[in-house]
């Protein structure tokens, strides 16, 4: 991808500006600068986007704040709300605790390739260092690996593959549909790719596997999977998990269509949208 191709950063929220401001904070410190941030909210409380509209962080980074009602976990609804409002060709999909490493945007660039899309991978931070990071008293940006091997052994990361950075290659390419590793926490993808299979499919609702979804129908459109590890990874800071309810259903859905060959979502970005609820701030 040229350096002058435009870069659009979606990322979920919800009630959580705290962790959010993390990550903008990682972002204001990329090293490839052309990129635009699109916040995707699905039903924050007003405090919680008051705080992050007044937040000179958002407006440094000049964002876009996607915000519709909370009507319970709808991740795919605002993805497809935060990319319809991109103005980017490649969209990197990331969550509002996933803090980028300063070279995030550059490895996701060099990562980019026609008829691939790429999987990222992340560090999980222990609770009480991921604590640390969103109060500011531990700063995780460009840190030196003699600081990671120490957090390491303290339990305060999980992994240290984010002090490697291995190159591209076909090594990274997994051909076949697999839901391990899936991560749309930090997922990057061509926007015409995401149009053709009709983005997220909003017909899945509450926790779980829409992003296996989603990568089964990239699959079955021809898309070839490249494998992020060594390169992209970002760090998760803790929360607590969130209610599953909805979880063997959607994992069910999934199974039901790995034999089907489905490649459009069943409720997708592209639907019509009569009396659309979603607010849109722009700071740039």
């Amino acid at each position: 991808m040229a350096k002058t191709d435009l870069i659009t950063v979606v990322i979920t929220t919800y009630n959580r500006t705290d962790a959010l401001l993390a990550v903008l904070l990682g972002l204001t410190r990329q090293l490839d600068r052309y990129f635009e941030v699109i916040v995707a909210d699905d039903g924050s409380r007003d405090d919680q986007k008051k705080l992050l509209l007044d937040s000179p962080l958002a407006k440094a980074l000049k964002l876009t704040h996607v915000w519709h009602p909370d009507v319970g976990f709808t991740a795919s609804k605002v993805r497809n709300r935060g990319v319809a409002a991109a103005r980017g060709d490649y969209i990197v999909f990331l969550d509002g605790d996933c803090v980028p490493e300063v070279d995030f945007i550059a490895r996701h660039r060099a990562l980019a390739q026609e008829g691939c899309f790429v999987n990222g991978s992340r560090v999980l931070l222990s609770q009480s260092f991921a604590q640390q990071v969103i109060t500011g008293k531990e700063s995780i940006n460009a840190r030196s690996a003699a600081y990671w091997l120490v957090q390491r052994v303290k339990g305060s990361a999980n992994k240290l593959s984010h002090l490697i950075r291995l190159p591209d290659g076909p090594w990274r390419f997994q051909r076949e549909f697999s839901w391990k590793g899936i991560r749309s926490c930090n997922m990057g993808v061509w926007r015409k790719d995401y149009e053709r299979v009709d983005g997220f499919d909003e017909s899945f609702v509450g926790w779980g596997h829409e992003d296996a979804d989603f990568v089964l129908r990239l699959h079955n459109a021809g898309l070839i999977r490249k494998n992020g590890f060594c390169a992209t990874e970002v760090f998760h800071l803790w929360h607590p998990e969130a209610a599953r309810n909805s979880e063997s259903q959607n994992a069910q859905t999934v199974r039901e269509r790995m034999s089907s060959g489905i490649v459009r979502a069943a409720l997708g970005y592209s639907q019509v949208r009569i009396n659309d609820d979603v607010q849109i701030t722009r700071l740039g």
